[in-house]
């Protein structure tokens, strides 16, 4: 038997549907713990405000066999589905706590429920997403956006930039660097002995041979080869429009795609509410859900915790591959 694994959670946004999910996950993962899905010796630690999750989730998490709680303060009481720019510290706490205790060995996963990332900003703390916050507190140089579900893992080049930003964002450095992580991380955290990964080129038909557009030849090609001279089974540039055919698909482990939404609406149309978000190139294994705040459902019960399970498991299975014999982190410093 593995030593214990403990996931940290953090609840997210106090006035999204963050800490009812977070309660729902704490009460399954206890009745779940000793199966197939959820090992015995596995445990998980809510990083929260203690009254909000028993106020909003009707538990006492701390209560539930292999649940536990670490205490952060809101900053003033939080009201379903009413942002307060006071409680943006708050969340920032959390994560800050989740941080040092996956960096203090107290944890191996971090699990992350959705945040408003409009709301911190409005407090004067630029944050462009979790994936940017880890990757600066980890302080490596490049991380990479995942999801899975639906039986696909998209992979991302870029993530949160303006469409017509995306073409310059795309360099030879940009797509080495993520290539080596991507490939990196799915032998240590997926166990993937030579994970074979498609490429999508950025325009469409990957360029027609050049006649719409040259990023293909000039950009996204000469990576692919120096990717394959340095062992990686890599294939592309490849159509979008036609790789995400399933018959296609199938023969790959994960696709890279070069934008958020070239690959993200066919993942999400495969596995929304049951997608998982997975940043790698952390020291550590960081999972999410594939979803947002919902301000509009937070209070009302009918949140689907779904997500958040799956991301539950999905970082249960990363942190026993990363402990196999052999595994070694993807993480670029």
């Amino acid at each position: 038997m593995h030593a214990p694994r403990r996931l940290v959670l953090t609840t997210g946004e106090p006035a999204g549907i963050g800490p009812e999910l977070s309660a729902a996950a704490a009460v399954w993962f206890a009745r779940m713990r000793g199966g197939d899905t959820v090992p015995a010796n596995a445990e998980l630690v809510l990083v929260g405000d203690r009254d909000l999750l028993a106020r909003r989730g009707g538990i006492d998490p701390s209560a539930l066999a292999g649940v536990g709680i670490r205490h952060v303060a809101l900053r003033v009481p939080a009201e379903a589905g009413k942002l307060a720019v006071a409680n943006a510290p708050y969340v920032l706490d959390t994560l800050d706590t989740a941080i040092a205790m996956v960096q203090g060995g107290e944890a191996q996963a971090i699990v992350t429920a959705p945040v408003h990332k409009g709301v911190i900003n409005d407090a004067g703390v630029a944050f462009s997403g979790h994936t940017e916050y880890l990757q600066e507190r980890a302080g490596v140089d490049k991380v990479v956006m995942m999801l899975a579900g639906g039986g696909l893992r998209v992979a991302l080049a870029t993530t949160h930039l303006p469409l017509r930003a995306v073409p310059d964002a795309i360099t030879a450095e940009t797509l080495d660097q993520v290539l080596r992580i991507l490939d990196a991380d799915l032998r240590s955290r997926f166990g993937l002995a030579r994970p074979r990964i498609a490429v999508c080129g950025l325009n469409p038909h990957a360029g027609e041979g050049g006649h719409l557009g040259r990023e293909e030849i000039e950009v996204i090609a000469p990576a692919i080869a120096r990717a394959r001279a340095a062992g990686i089974d890599v294939r592309g540039p490849l159509p979008a429009d036609t790789l995400f055919v399933p018959s296609h698909v199938a023969q790959f482990d994960a696709a890279l795609a070069m934008f958020h939404d070239q690959g993200l609406p066919v993942l999400k149309h495969a596995s929304f509410g049951r997608g998982v978000n997975i940043t790698l190139g952390l020291p550590y294994v960081r999972t999410s859900v594939d979803h947002g705040t919902a301000l509009d459902l937070a209070g009302t019960g009918k949140a689907d915790p779904g997500s958040l399970q799956e991301a539950i498991v999905t970082a249960l299975h990363m942190a026993r591959a990363s402990a196999a014999p052999g595994a070694s982190s993807g993480a670029s410093s």
